[in-house]
């Protein structure tokens, strides 16, 4: 009933992470009909070229890879290929498209979609090669298991370290105002200061964090094991010059 041409394009939506509701919705296909091609020996279309080779752009990848990181993911297609999610905030759009954007500039051609959850979105791309890119994906909870960088990763990190470090605070880091009282002349004042924080559960991933703050020139001291604090002025200026709140 339906040609080759017409499958294909059917499983390509659902490749991209589309629900059988929307692909039936917008290709005017039965549901039934999509499921059944899941199934069957008729592969699906290539998403990516056979080797990705290295990322398209380091600057956007040294950016993403703090991203992923802090908040993202990879996960299997249950025929082929891979998701790379990365959770946003609904409170900061901008985040969202600087994703977004990231994603784009590392893999050229790809699709990019938005999927919204409740509180949150998934900026999401399917490819058959993001764990070629992303080679700390593996089984399990990031900080369950080890993380480093692999040789090439560092090279990028290390000629795009602010990019990296904007990526982990844009991703599991915040910039916020802090307040505090002083007697002034008898006369108790307020001041507020800026500050940055970055939490995460691993400490392999605070290590690669804090040990590019420190080439960077960035004085930090941790608030507790999991969450480490920029309080000193000149250190938050550099911050603000190079990374900035989220928006």
């Amino acid at each position: 009933m339906y040609d080759i041409s017409t499958r294909k394009r059917a499983l390509a939506l659902v490749a991209q992470g589309r629900s059988l509701n929307s692909v039936s919705r917008e290709t005017g296909i039965s549901r039934a009909a999509i499921r059944s091609w899941q199934w069957r020996l008729e592969p699906l279309p290539r998403m990516a070229p056979a080797d990705p080779g290295p990322p398209a752009e380091e600057r956007a990848y040294s950016y993403l890879l703090g991203l992923y990181l802090g908040d993202g993911c990879i996960s299997a297609h249950p025929r082929s290929g891979y998701y790379l999610r990365i959770a946003c905030a609904n409170a900061w759009p901008g985040l969202m498209e600087q994703c977004r954007e990231a994603m784009t500039s590392v893999r050229p051609g790809i699709g990019v979609y938005l999927l919204r959850k409740d509180g949150y979105t998934m900026v999401t791309s399917y490819s058959r090669r993001w764990p070629n890119l992303f080679p700390q994906h593996g089984p399990g909870k990031k900080h369950e298991r080890a993380i480093s960088l692999e040789g090439w990763q560092r090279t990028i990190v290390d000629a795009y370290p602010w990019e990296f470090v904007r990526g982990l605070i844009h991703s599991d880091g915040c910039r916020i105002t802090n307040w505090t009282t002083r007697l002034v002349d008898g006369e108790r004042k307020r001041y507020e200061y800026p500050r940055y924080f970055f939490t995460n559960l691993s400490a392999d991933i605070i290590r690669l964090f804090t040990d590019t703050l420190d080439r960077l020139g960035v004085e930090w001291k941790f608030a507790n094991a999991r969450n480490v604090s920029i309080a000193r002025k000149a250190s938050v200026a550099l911050m603000d010059a190079h990374v900035g709140p989220k928006y």
